[in-house]
């Protein structure tokens, strides 16, 4: 059945505050070094953007093929990472059995090299779109990598060879799922955090350098969506979005601090919560008969208090990324239908408008524009408001579906599809 089997593996935005002792940003402003960008949150502190593009769109730096797979790029200095599955020449019977973890030259979209590794289709319905479905990490020399089979990579990020590697399935009998893993790593500290599923092991750590476990705890359902890390009042927090509850978690032990329930169809709670620490909102979405929620959450007596402000079940966040800019918020709203550019209100919860202009679409914010990427490969480019959407220009960039957030390297934005990547200059 289409509904069940829509991918769920896009896990979606999530601003994160400052914590003390806590890289949440990257060490370079313009690198994207991890799953929505320097902040985790969409928002780039890029600058110098055209506030228009040509008829035929903007300049297009080159492209290349690449293959299947929905896995986010990164872009540090003169290199970008991604994953991806080959295609094959056999592909339209069988798709290909392994996954590649792929480090290419920035300038031009050469390869500089691969790792590969097994990544059979057994057992896994890729029926909406094969995986790898997670985007890499990168801190320090490393690239920390998830296969859609429940295993982490920590690569060497000047060659490509293995350093050491963990199998959640075989070493913790963590739940294989159905449509393959997507979870994007998280760096906290000396550590790389995911989830992983299974009793008392919702999420993990590990050591960054030796791979060693430093913990694993967490007794909600396993999700598709990634975690963030948030900063509640001087204390930090993982926020973890389960099949059946938002919690929060000690980064540095596991211990769950709180939980609120949000329940959707097949446990399906696929995008990455949104923080604002300005008033200690955090926003959560689900398609699949759910809807949005915002949580206010404080410390009081030495506990994290959850209030739940409103609920909207008229904004349904699927697979899209979500932009708050100040009092509003921004993202595709539509599950087994069409998906509308809708904003909401974060004090009240009221939706204040929902516009057609781009289908199923994926955002990211820098220099006062919005940057709109939709399934059908149309980009766009916008600013927004609680009185609406304006359209400053529009263009036709790829060919196939596109799931995947674009990327933004200072003045350059990187794009890919079901068979693609490529580059685009929007100075």
């Amino acid at each position: 059945m289409w509904i069940k089997s829509a991918l769920f593996v896009l896990a979606i935005v999530g601003a994160v505050g400052e914590a003390a002792g806590v890289r949440l940003t990257a060490a370079n402003g313009t690198d994207w070094t991890q799953w929505g960008g320097p902040h985790r949150n969409f928002i780039s502190d890029a600058t110098g953007l055209a506030s228009s593009w040509p008829s035929g769109g903007p300049k297009r730096l080159w492209t290349r093929a690449l293959g299947e797979g929905h896995s986010s790029i990164l872009a540090e200095g003169p290199r970008l990472y991604t994953m991806y599955r080959p295609a094959g020449l056999l592909s339209y019977v069988r798709r290909g059995q392994e996954e590649v973890v792929i480090a290419l030259d920035a300038s031009n979209g050469k390869t500089v090299w691969e790792f590969k590794y097994p990544a059979t289709t057994d057992g896994v319905d890729f029926s909406q779109g094969a995986g790898p479905h997670s985007t890499p990490l990168i801190a320090g020399t490393r690239i920390f990598a998830a296969s859609s089979k429940r295993e982490l990579f920590a690569i060497d990020k000047a060659t490509g060879k293995r350093l050491w590697s963990h199998d959640f399935v075989k070493e913790y009998q963590a739940p294989t799922g159905d449509r393959g893993y997507s979870c994007s790593p998280l760096a906290y500290n000396s550590t790389a955090i995911v989830t992983v599923g299974g009793p008392n092991q919702a999420a993990a750590a590990f050591n960054q350098e030796t791979g060693a476990l430093v913990w694993k705890a967490g007794n909600i359902q396993p999700a598709p969506a990634s975690p963030i890390l948030i900063d509640v009042d001087g204390q930090p927090q993982l926020v973890v979005f389960g099949g059946d509850r938002i919690a929060g978690m000690n980064p540095s032990s596991g211990e769950t601090l709180w939980t609120h329930p949000h329940k959707t169809d097949w446990g399906l709670n696929i995008s990455t919560p949104v923080w604002t620490p300005a008033d200690h909102l955090l926003f959560v979405s689900s398609a699949y008969n759910s809807g949005s929620r915002a949580l206010e959450l404080r410390q009081s007596g030495g506990k994290t208090v959850v209030a739940e402000k409103w609920f909207l079940n008229r904004m349904r966040v699927h697979i899209g990324t979500v932009i708050r800019l100040g009092d509003y918020l921004y993202g595709s709203s539509g599950d087994f239908g069409p998906a509308f550019l809708s904003a909401v209100d974060m004090k009240t919860g009221r939706l204040a408008w929902q516009d057609r202009s781009f289908s199923r679409a994926q955002l990211l914010y820098a220099d006062g524009k919005l940057i709109l990427l939709d399934e059908d490969g149309r980009l766009g480019l916008a600013t927004v408001g609680s009185d609406g959407l304006r359209v400053l220009a529009r263009a036709n960039v790829l060919e196939n579906v596109s799931w995947t957030p674009p990327t933004l390297s200072g003045t350059t934005l990187y794009v890919r599809d079901r068979k693609s990547i490529a580059a685009f200059d929007l100075r």
